[in-house]
């Protein structure tokens, strides 16, 4: 019975998490666990603790029903709320939000390195004249 809550757990949360257009990666940063806690769990390989089931019910915005295998179909656009705001906007790239991670991981000393790099990028594009793309 456990494997087969576990398979229908992960089924559910990788069907809302790809409804959202997340990666495994945002998904478990926005559950709060590890990348690769969070991609045995879509494997059916691990059960979530009941509070760890609640933060991906409510990350992944989909019902704990579905997850739990309680009701039938996979999560669409019809079962996730649309109440709910979203943390991150869905319209930025995996390649944004992977360095959002990565930022927020940073020391401050890298941090004011990035700040002074973006803001010479800005200086250098705003003396260039412009110039086709």
């Amino acid at each position: 019975m456990d494997k087969e809550l576990a398979e229908s757990i992960g089924a559910a949360a990788r069907d809302a998490r790809k409804v959202l257009g997340l990666t495994q990666e945002d998904a478990a940063e926005r559950i709060g666990v590890s990348a690769e806690f969070y991609a045995r769990i879509e494997r059916g390989n691990a059960l979530p603790s009941v509070p760890t089931l609640s933060r991906i019910a409510n990350s992944l915005q989909v019902s704990a029903d579905i997850l739990l295998g309680f009701r039938d179909g996979a999560p669409s656009a019809l079962h996730i709320s649309q109440t709910k705001a979203a943390p991150e906007t869905t319209e930025d790239s995996p390649e944004m939000r992977r360095l959002m991670r990565r930022l927020r991981k940073a020391p401050p000393g890298s941090l004011r390195l990035v700040a002074l790099l973006l803001k010479e990028i800005a200086r250098v594009q705003n003396t260039r004249p412009n110039e086709p793309e």
